[in-house]
């Protein structure tokens, strides 16, 4: 029998948490997660977001919401202590958890329903809150949510979001036929609106930091879900969760001091509206691998700093910012001399766009840096999307022959005019990359792929990274020694 002092020690290690779940794509489950993450913030809790699969934009949205940098999980880069070890960490020292799954609840990769929003659910152990679009519905909502609570037993559904509800009788009707025949509450139901929709691109919702009044939109959100949803049994399903598995929460809560580099090299990132795509783990990783980061804005820094040993490019809509970046020809003319003289450069697909000749889009063709023998063209539908798996070439310096590389990509762009005898990066055994067989281009020592990666999926990543910019260092002071030698 646990004394007091167990007990309490149990309870500490009860992480409250939530995943957002919903039958199908576009049902509400973002902009829901978005007003409740504000909602809960306002009411003075401090709350860690978490989006389940690889995502740059929804996070982006989730931080702002909730004032904390939101995380993914996804179980096809993390295994399952990677996944539970992330939400005891990141969760450590807030109040709750909110997990926001991706499409249906139940779609995956395979018929197991593998890397799914269920499968994230099951390994945390987290209660899941349906967002159901409730339109030209009634009773038969009851039907498909007794579906859902039976097709995997192991997935706890412990309530409902009625959304998109026309009127009084619609919500009424509704809310009976789940309370009775399923067997769980109705925490909330939603009203039509159309002002609640974020505007959509090519590659999914815009980014916040493009949409003006930001703030005002996600307070609106809040409003209506203060409102509609009874966020005090909501909070009540999140604190009722059971104890997290698999967590090994002493050893992933503990600091981690960056290591002992001999030179800590600085590596730039290249952070702005066009280039905002970065999973804060990879920049973690660099930093707790011994480098010291800095950051520089491809439309208004006229140069790169005199200091830097690395440069790191990430995804995002260089093709939005073409005639801003191809305006800043200063600065891609250094990134360019710079590749030439040894400056190890990593980039992700919009990155990778950067580096090549032009992008060409439908308003124009714009200059790029040019160090890299391609174009790149902008198509009106996804050129390579979803999950990948990469083997690396021989000569790849970047990664072992050995290394399995996991990763994801989604672009609308292809590349053109790519010069035949380029050092490809990798052979591809899952996605698309640049031409369904390769992907990426290796130069000198810069690496660029429409494969993005992430740091848990890949630890050996940025110790290489690191390791090329200390090398990159120590030559520039061994050339520096021998000019004033001369």
């Amino acid at each position: 029998m646990l004394t007091t002092m167990e007990k309490t020690e149990e309870k500490s290690r009860v992480i409250p948490r939530l995943v957002i779940g919903a039958p199908q794509g576009r049902s509400g489950k973002t902009t829901f997660t978005l007003g409740l993450l504000r909602a809960l913030s306002r009411q003075g809790m401090h709350v860690q977001p978490f989006k389940k699969g690889p995502d740059y934009i929804d996070p982006s949205w989730h931080t702002a919401a909730a004032g904390v940098t939101c995380r993914n999980l996804d179980s096809f880069f993390m295994n399952k202590s990677e996944i539970c070890q992330s939400v005891a960490k990141n969760t450590s020292q807030k109040s709750i958890a909110i997990i926001e799954g991706s499409m249906g609840l139940y779609d995956g990769l395979d018929l197991a329903g593998s890397s799914s929003t269920a499968e994230v659910a099951k390994i945390t152990q987290s209660p899941v809150v349906l967002v159901v679009d409730a339109t030209r519905m009634t009773r038969s909502v009851a039907a498909m949510i007794m579906g859902f609570q039976h097709f995997d037993p192991e997935v706890k559904i412990a309530g409902v979001i009625l959304n998109k509800v026309a009127r009084p009788r619609h919500e009424r009707m509704g809310r009976e036929a789940i309370e009775q025949f399923c067997q769980i509450p109705v925490l909330g139901a939603i009203p039509k609106d159309a002002n609640l929709s974020i505007p959509d691109r090519h590659l999914g919702l815009v980014t916040n930091g493009e949409m003006e009044e930001t703030e005002e939109f996600l307070n609106r959100l809040a409003d209506i879900i203060c409102e509609h949803v009874d966020l005090q049994k909501l909070s009540g399903i999140a604190y009722n969760a059971s104890e997290l598995p698999n967590s090994g929460l002493e050893a992933s809560i503990k600091s981690t001091s960056p290591r002992n580099c001999r030179q800590s090299p600085k590596i730039a990132v290249m952070r702005d509206q066009a280039f905002s795509f970065y999973y804060p783990e990879n920049l973690e990783a660099l930093t707790e691998s011994g480098a010291e980061l800095t950051y520089i804005d491809s439309m208004k820094d006229t140069g790169i700093p005199l200091d830097i040993d690395g440069l790191y490019i990430g995804g995002g809509f260089p093709e939005v910012f073409a005639e801003q970046i191809e305006s800043n020809r200063p600065l891609r003319e250094e990134i360019r001399l710079a590749a030439e003289s040894g400056l190890p450069i990593y980039a992700e697909c919009g990155g990778l766009m950067y580096l090549g000749r032009s992008i060409r889009t439908s308003e124009g063709e714009y200059k790029m840096v040019g160090l890299l023998p391609f174009d790149t063209l902008m198509e009106q539908k996804p050129q390579g999307h979803g999950y990948t798996i990469m083997n690396p070439c021989k000569g790849n310096i970047w990664f072992e022959e050995s290394q399995v590389i996991k990763g994801h990509e989604f672009h609308n762009s292809r590349v053109v005019n790519l010069d035949e005898n380029v050092n490809y990066a990798f052979k591809i055994e899952k996605g698309h990359g640049l031409d369904g067989k390769h992907d990426g281009v290796c130069y000198r020592n810069v690496l660029a792929a429409y494969n993005h990666l992430h740091a848990l999926g890949c630890p050996k990543w940025a110790q290489r990274f690191v390791e090329l910019s200390v090398a990159y260092r120590e030559e520039k002071w061994r050339q520096r020694i021998r000019v004033a030698g001369e």
